[in-house]
């Protein structure tokens, strides 16, 4: 064995920066049974497309756009016409964009080569010593890591305790693994490592060479090549930061994996050692975007031009009038896609009911603990921190409480006891018949699928009467209803029941933590019932009328079948035509079923999609948020009547309601933000399987409870799963950055993007697009960043016929 030392060790303040920064550009990656969309660029926010696709090509040889034969065969079909590819084509630098329409059209016809990745070390190693290290090291780190971000699925408990690189050095001096592969002295090493993160990275960077200047990117490699182990990790700072402390987890598991490259580096370094040293040169130079990078980000900006010119047809088309006066039934949905083709579907049936969307927490940031359980669920968005403490069950439910928790906790210790590595073969020789009968309706789908039904939930009774007030009437500010009510008002959550799937969370609401909405709405519904309640909303000039009533539900988007919470009322309080409303909500659900099955592969109608939830073989109960293309924020008539195909999130907002555009600037800076997470979680599983899909669902094997392998070794994987992409023929989720369509004076608008530079940043590097509707609800003006605006009929290249930099 060898020892090479380059240079000086890297100072700790200047290894900490580079980790730090490198870790930035990781996605936070959710447990499984709290799943978040999450957009995996987030920390390129700050760059346009093409410079976030040379950097991420550096690191792995991921690409940021679809092949150029996606583009070719829109261009053939008519979607893509030459003004979408002029318009796009004069939005980009003049600096590194091609010369014209022809050279931009010969450069869509020639396919773009890939674009390499600097080599890794391990790459290298293996390819001097016909040993497959990166595959070696990644199973290594696995299998360690397994027992270490274990959330209770293990059967023996990882050791506790310290640092995880302490904890993986006392672990892998006993893994004679990666020795008997060829690594001789590994154990060795790993035990004269010093002591502390920092000082570990120091010696290992200095060992291999690396300069201050390719510290990030080489980082940056190295957390990549750890796929969703280094995106657990981040979701740990994530945690932590968002409670104000912080967490060292992403830079240990960082000098873990550098710590396995100072071995090979001392192991194969005369083999290797020029190769490395070029590589090491590449990763100190500015990752810089090629004029493939370029030209396939013009072309993805043509084609959501083109989509966008469709939904601008859409809007401006006439609308069908609905009944004038009090409406019948009003219903208020989460702004998820999904709910837009049942909202549709619900408004066909009669003229006098009108939906309404809304973020589906409700407004409601809460941490819940469900009936008989210890555990608080936030159902919030990610984003926010929980302000009020919730939990199920009134009096009756206190009573039984502590019976059903023995029983809760008798059924988690018999489930461990089934489980455990000394007693599980037993138990299946022992007690597997009994339950014979359960496995085979199971295996069947001969159960039915059960609605969350939990006691009714209750807020903190520390919540003073006046607080109740406060908080009521900014959540009916904020939803754009403050008059017109009608006698009933539905407020439906939303969630999904399916089974055999390990994602099953995350076809509930993508931004609440994988919960379904319930809760928030039954908590809503009791708010806006409560008599104080209503009183101190008149005092603040929203007059309530006595005979609304607001009833709680659950829409569940694989079925389409509605929950009501009538019992939740008092019997005086029940609406009279319940029966009316059932019938309503089930026909819109026939409806709505009948439309979604034509996407669905193997669906044979709208009745079969109920059978798919319980099908253990499902591998597409539902395509969750997949085809998600625009956000509008506009009053519902607007929309209403348009087919959005199930495209679009929509939430009701009337800026002649916003006095101070307090919501706006609220939804801005949350609902918006989340929508972009969604969608840009659907367009990087799209566009890059290898690095952010979790690839093929019938290969996955759960693992710690957090995220899954494909196969049975390799790195975690994060992201969706190709089916929930792709129909098994052709994309089911067409890549495109979203589009925000906002109705409210582009000035406020501006406004808010001024005091909001994050927000900005997204819709300055293109990783949203913005969009103001005019008074007649078409879309007027364009945002076309550095808080400008340009009309949407102006010619390509044409000058802003508004700056309002300068203005607010």
């Amino acid at each position: 064995m060898i020892e090479i030392v380059h240079s000086l060790p890297t100072a700790h303040d200047t290894v900490r920066a580079a980790a730090d920064a490198a870790g930035r550009l990781i996605p936070p990656l959710w447990p499984l049974a709290s799943s978040v969309a999450v957009n995996p660029f987030l920390g390129h926010s700050g760059e346009p497309l093409w410079a976030a696709g040379a950097r991420l090509a550096r690191a792995s040889g991921a690409a940021v756009t679809m092949p150029r034969d996606w583009y070719r065969d829109r261009a053939a079909s008519g979607l893509l016409t030459d003004a979408d590819l002029r318009d796009a084509l004069a939005d980009a630098p003049a600096a590194s964009r091609p010369a014209g329409l022809d050279a931009l059209k010969a450069a869509m016809r020639a396919e773009a080569p890939p674009a390499p990745a600097v080599p890794t070390l391990a790459s290298l190693c293996a390819e001097a010593s016909g040993i497959d290290w990166p595959g070696l090291v990644t199973d290594r780190i696995t299998a360690w890591a397994v027992g270490h971000f274990d959330e209770g699925q293990a059967l023996w408990a990882a050791q506790l305790g310290g640092s995880a690189l302490a904890l993986w050095r006392a672990w892998a001096v006993h893994d004679l693994t990666p020795e008997i592969a060829g690594l001789s002295g590994f154990a060795r090493h790993v035990s004269e490592v010093p002591d502390g993160t920092l000082p570990a990275l120091a010696r290992a960077v200095a060992r291999l060479g690396l300069g201050a200047e390719a510290l990030e990117s080489y980082f940056h490699q190295v957390l990549l090549s750890l796929g969703g182990w280094a995106q657990v990790a981040r979701y740990r700072l994530w945690q932590a930061e968002l409670s104000g402390t912080t967490d060292g987890t992403l830079r240990d598991l960082l000098a873990i994996r550098v710590i396995f490259d100072e071995a090979l580096l001392a192991r194969y370094g005369e083999a290797v050692a020029e190769r490395w040293a070029a590589c090491a040169a590449a990763h100190a130079a500015p990752a810089q975007a090629t004029p493939d990078l370029v030209v396939d980000a013009i072309l993805q900006e043509a084609v959501e031009r083109a989509s966008q010119r469709a939904l601008a047809a859409t809007l401006a088309a006439t609308a069908p009038q609905g009944r004038t006066g009090r409406p019948v039934l009003q219903a208020a949905f989460c702004i998820d896609v999904r709910s837009e083709v049942f909202r549709r579907a619900l408004e066909s049936l009669d003229p006098g009911i009108r939906t309404l969307g809304f973020a589906g927490f409700f407004g409601l940031p809460l941490s819940h603990r469900r009936f008989a359980s210890d555990v608080a669920e936030r159902r919030l968005p990610v984003l926010l921190e929980p302000a009020l403490q919730t939990c199920a069950g009134g009096h009756e439910a206190a009573v039984e409480d502590r019976s059903a928790r023995v029983a809760a906790r008798a059924g988690r210790a018999w489930g461990r006891f089934r489980q455990a590595a000394v007693s599980s073969f037993a138990f299946v020789e022992a007690a597997g018949p009994l339950y014979l009968g359960k496995l085979v309706g199971a295996s069947l789908g001969l159960g039915r699928a059960a609605a969350a039904n939990d006691p009714a939930p209750r807020l903190d009774p520390g919540l003073d009467p006046a607080s109740r007030v406060a908080l009521a009437a900014r959540i009916l500010r904020a939803m754009s209803l403050t008059e017109g009510f009608a006698p009933v008002v539905l407020l439906a959550g939303h969630g999904a029941n399916v089974v055999n799937n390990p994602h099953a969370s995350a076809l509930h609401c993508g931004a609440c933590g994988g919960y379904s909405g319930e809760v928030n709405a039954r908590l809503l519904a009791q708010l806006l019932n409560d008599p104080q309640v209503r009183a101190g909303l008149g005092e603040r000039g929203i007059a309530v009328p006595p005979d609304t009533v607001f009833l709680a539900a659950l829409h569940d988007t694989t079925t389409d079948a509605v929950t009501l919470y009538a019992d939740d009322l008092p019997e005086a309080a029940r609406p009279r035509d319940l029966e009316r409303i059932r019938g309503w909500l089930a026909a819109a659900g026939a409806l709505a079923r009948g439309e979604r099955a034509l996407r669905l592969p193997g669906a044979r109608d709208g009745d079969s999609l109920a059978r798919r939830s319980r099908d253990w073989a499902e591998t597409r109960p539902e395509w969750g948020l997949a085809g998600c293309s625009a956000f509008i924020a506009a009053p519902r008539h607007r929309t209403a009547g348009r087919a959005l195909d199930g495209r679009a999130f929509l939430h009701d907002y009337d800026w002649r309601q916003d006095d101070g555009f307090g919501v706006l600037e609220l939804i801005l800076t949350a609902p918006v933000v989340v929508a972009s997470w969604i969608s840009l979680q659907y367009y990087g599983s799209t566009v890059a399987p290898a690095l952010f899909g979790s690839g093929n669902k019938l290969l996955h094997n759960v693992t710690g409870g957090i995220g899954v392998l494909e196969g049975n070794g390799g790195a975690l994987r994060a992201g969706l799963p190709r089916q929930s992409v792709h129909d098994g023929e052709a994309y089911a989720h067409e890549p495109l950055r979203l589009s925000v369509c906002l109705e409210a004076p582009r000035e406020a608008i501006t406004e808010v993007l001024r005091r909001h530079a994050g927000v900005r940043a997204l819709f300055d590097n293109r990783w949203l697009h913005l969009f103001a509707l005019d008074e007649s609800g078409r879309i007027a003006w364009r945002y076309a960043g550095d808080l400008r605006w340009v009309g949407t009929t102006a010619p390509a290249g044409a000058a802003p016929d508004v700056d309002l930099k300068a203005a607010v």
